[in-house]
């Protein structure tokens, strides 16, 4: 299942172009060791990994993979026999995490991997979750600006290196983050480029990440790989948070699709290596002649990727990767690791225990055909029950962005659940906002949900709300605005209507920039702790028939 190929073709017509003398020396060995899509995954995550079945490729099987103490001792044994190693990733190391992580702004998930040694990294889009200065706080180190320090000790800051050549000050026209970093190995320089999701202005805060700019991929590495060569580096590594859709398993490329395939056939000839996320997928590909990558999400794969360095060129004249499972069968725990998830544990477990209720089957947090899952409606309904009464805003409806929804709600014995778990189904903790907004300006508002017409973002909504969309109509005219109805009855378009928001949609996230338009507003609690007081008051809770959201055509 290892990689070949093409890439092996090209390694060897890469070293017959050499000059003889260039042939003569030995290749210097370096094993780059890499991960994306973390995600605060300090536990194994549930459901581990799906791949093709080992003793019948038609089938998949669940693999129990992933989790801080295994990873940690995968990347142990994978530098072992190797001179020269360095650990990378490509974005997304913190964000959308687990209560474990997530409770302390993802300190513990950035002091794991320190120990680890992770050296560099990209800046994903969910990196920036908290904004600018956030990010940077966890570069640097220092108690959080508003829930101060709460771990076991103090947050020093992140021992790797955040790079993001793409994101730029606009009042400077300079990376908000170093753009790439140069290491050597046996006297030959590597240089990693880090770049940031393009699109991460339209899925994150406006108000975090204000005053920045997200430049095409492309066109800043580019620019980068003018200025590495005038510094005499040859060997260049991308490290890209964006990526792809491939058919195959963990370590194949069989018809993959998406962004990263135009991205990489649009770079400088001189990039050789690319390590790509984003999509929580594995492949191991070959891109217009260039070794691409991606360790599927979760912490459950390292990515071990060998290459061979040229000591006359000084260029990467052969290039393979194997996806090595994070398998908890067959490693043991990291004590290290162990003892620091540990003392967070000690920390966090009285609030994460705290009994929530009881569901009476899994909430899924999938969407059916018209977009409307069953988590979601419990969402919408338990933000729409915080924030109904007059001193708290007297709203009528709820809306959530699906986005915001990370994990299904799994019952436990007798159909338990905890504040942890209502915690990592809502792990922003965004503040509920509540705003007066006309009919014309709701449906307005949910017609933006295709502004992605490859990706729909419908929004859950509250109970005694319901439209219908044709998904046949163009781009402003799918909602039927008939179909809009609140209690029964039609909503008017010029009458204002109290609804409620999260922070995120009401500064014109996800691309819902009607929601700015909204008067009037009234801040409340956070939808985390909205989602945990409705299961206290309404346990046992179950789905409901999805009749919110209707779909014809």
């Amino acid at each position: 299942m290892r990689y070949r190929s093409i890439l092996a073709a090209l390694a060897l017509t890469l070293t017959f172009a050499l000059p003889a003398a260039a042939q003569t020396a030995a290749a210097v060995e370096l094993r780059i060791l890499a991960i994306n899509d973390f995600h605060g995954n300090l536990r194994p995550p549930p459901g581990g990994i799906r791949i093709s079945d080992p003793e019948d490729k038609s089938k998949k099987v669940m693999v129990a993979a992933g989790g801080a103490e295994y990873m940690a001792t995968l990347v142990k044994q994978l530098r072992e026999g190797h001179k020269n190693t360095i650990f990378v990733a490509a974005g997304d190391l913190i964000g959308a995490s687990p209560f474990l992580s997530a409770m302390f702004h993802d300190e513990p998930s950035i002091e794991a991997l320190s120990m680890m040694g992770l050296a560099i990294t990209s800046v994903g889009n969910h990196e920036f979750d908290e904004g600018k200065a956030e990010l940077l706080r966890m570069q640097n180190g220092g108690c959080h600006p508003v829930d101060g320090c709460q771990g076991p000790h103090p947050f020093t800051g992140a021992k790797f290196r955040y790079l993001a050549a793409s994101t730029v000050e606009t009042a400077t026209g300079k990376s908000v983050l170093p753009p790439y970093e140069i290491r050597e190995f046996d006297g030959i320089p590597v240089a990693f480029i880090g770049l940031t999701l393009k699109e991460t202005a339209g899925i994150v805060s406006p108000a975090g990440i204000a005053g920045l700019e997200f430049r095409d991929e492309a066109e800043t590495v580019n620019a980068q790989v003018a200025q590495l060569k005038a510094r005499g580096v040859e060997a260049i590594v991308v490290l890209i948070h964006q990526g792809g859709e491939p058919a195959g398993d963990y370590n194949e490329c069989p018809g993959i699709t998406g962004p990263i395939v135009d991205i990489v056939k649009k770079f400088d000839r001189a990039v050789d290596v690319v390590v790509s996320g984003h999509t929580h997928r594995a492949y191991v590909c070959d891109i217009d002649g260039r070794l691409v990558t991606s360790g599927d999400k979760y912490g459950t794969l390292v990515t071990a990727i060998d290459l061979k360095l040229d000591p006359g060129t000084r260029d990467i004249v052969s290039a393979k990767a194997d996806n090595m499972l994070v398998a908890n069968a067959s490693l043991a725990k990291d004590p290290e690791q162990t003892a620091l998830i540990d003392a967070y544990d000690r920390v966090s477990a009285p609030i994460a225990n705290r009994p929530a209720g009881s569901v009476t089957e899994t909430l899924s947090r999938m969407p059916n055909e018209a977009g409307e899952s069953a988590l979601g409606d419990v969402i919408a309904d338990a933000q729409l029950a915080a924030t109904r009464s007059a001193k708290d805003g007297s709203a009528v409806i709820a809306l959530t962005n699906p986005g915001g929804i990370r994990t299904d709600i799994v019952p436990k014995e007798n159909g338990a659940i905890s504040f942890g778990d209502v915690f990592a189904s809502q792990p922003f903790r965004n503040r509920l906002v509540t705003m007066t907004l006309t009919g014309s300006q709701l449906k307005d508002m949910l017609e933006q949900q295709w502004l992605d017409p490859k990706r729909p973002r419908i929004l859950q909504v509250s109970n005694g709300f319901s439209y219908a969309w044709d998904a046949s109509k163009p781009f402003g005219e799918r909602v039927i605005p008939e179909r809009m109805m609140l209690s029964g009855r039609p909503i008017e378009p010029g009458s204002g209507y109290r609804i409620t928001l999260n922070d995120y949609l009401a500064v014109g996230g996800d691309g819902f920039t009607v929601a700015k338009q909204g008067t009037s507003p009234q801040y409340g609690g956070y939808d985390a702790d909205a989602l945990f007081a409705f299961f206290r008051a309404h346990g046992p809770i179950g789905p409901l028939p999805p009749t919110r959201i209707l779909r014809v055509n």
